[in-house]
């Protein structure tokens, strides 16, 4: 018999209602006609040791938030074409649909790492959220710029707005064309960092009590980081960062998580829950600290002395992102705890949608 959830629980292994892991990693959840859609980068093949960086993007139901029922592949890949960005082999992250209610499409942006180390977009459309997914533009690069994690947000008014990393220097703001296929020109800067581990990505937008919320995490690969929460009165900003809504985790990663989505929980009055991923259970053990030291000497040109600071912490070398056994990661949904405008994430083991107003 299939378990029958009636909580969440962080970091334990989530199943699907036929007893599989879910597979909807750097997802996002979108609540349509009393029932929500869970969808991500299917992982089920990415092992570390295959070429396969995802297996399309899959997509599951729920009317309570604890079952969810596998709706299959709504973006499959493409295996028989070595050139495309949806070819497993493919680095592509991070989906994101919104539904345009002028052009009654649903859009989907895919970012995608390419092999000469840029950054660009896959963007596509269909008529259900479950698709089929029509490609409508593919290698784009928006404002001409190396884009990297982002966020995909709609105003009451309908206009729509996109968030993302500049690889790897600040985080832009930049307004989506009527159709939601493409920038428009305008967009406005923010967080500049010089180099990673500062610089901010997986860029999560939320709105509360009329302002906007941009929660992101620092640049150190699949080893997780400090969280920060910025503040502003509009969408392009100014933000004011507010500090890590994370303040009791003493790891200082996170919870071992990285954050990729936030959504409000339709008819709870104040429930938020940030949508986030354990990438690397595997390597819970490895300190923050490390990765923050090693992404420094990677940025600034002292990759020769990550020996040593792999011997001063003790540890065994982390492995490549491509080495990682990614079917295995586990999920971190938490609701957030509000004071004043701040936005705080405490530890669960275990909560209830039903015990929250």
């Amino acid at each position: 018999m299939n378990q029958v959830y009636h909580s969440i629980r962080p970091g334990q292994v989530w199943l699907d209602t036929e007893g599989k892991r879910i597979q909807a990693h750097g997802g996002s959840v979108m609540y349509l006609d009393g029932t929500y859609y869970w969808y991500g980068e299917n992982k089920e093949k990415t092992d570390g040791v295959s070429d396969v960086w995802h297996w399309g993007v899959r997509c599951y139901s729920s009317r309570d938030l604890y079952n969810w029922t596998d709706e299959g592949l709504i973006i499959p890949p493409e295996p028989d074409d070595p050139d495309s960005s949806l070819h497993p082999s493919a680095c592509m992250d991070r989906p994101h649909i919104l539904y345009n209610a002028r052009t009654k499409k649903y859009v989907c942006w895919l970012k995608i790492m390419n092999r000469d180390g840029s950054q660009s977009e896959t963007v596509l459309t269909a008529d259900s959220i479950l698709g089929p997914y029509t490609k409508v533009r593919e290698g784009l690069r928006p404002l001409n710029m190396s884009a990297g994690d982002f966020d995909l947000a709609v105003a009451e008014d309908g206009k729509a707005y996109y968030y993302f990393e500049r690889v790897h220097s600040e985080t832009i703001c930049a307004d989506l064309t009527e159709d939601y296929t493409d920038v428009t020109g305008y967009y406005s800067t923010h967080f500049p960092h010089g180099a990673p581990p500062a610089v901010r990505e997986a860029t999560a937008h939320f709105q509360r009590n009329g302002k906007h919320y941009l929660v992101t995490s620092g640049t150190t690969g699949y080893l997780p980081n400090p969280s920060e929460v910025a503040i502003a009165d509009t969408w392009h900003g100014p933000y004011t960062v507010l500090g890590n809504p994370h303040p009791d985790d003493e790891s200082q990663t996170s919870y071992h998580s990285q954050i990729s989505s936030v959504f409000k929980v339709a008819g709870k009055k104040d429930l938020y829950i940030a949508v986030a991923d354990r990438w690397c259970p595997e390597e819970m053990d490895v300190p923050y600290a490390f990765s923050r030291d090693m992404f420094t000497y990677i940025f600034t040109g002292r990759g020769h002395l990550i020996p040593q600071l792999i011997e001063q912490y003790g540890i065994i070398p982390p492995k490549a992102d491509a080495e990682r056994n990614t079917s295995i990661a586990d999920y971190v949904w938490l609701p957030f705890r509000f004071d004043g405008e701040m936005a705080y994430l405490d530890w669960k083991d275990e909560w209830r949608i039903e015990d929250y107003e």
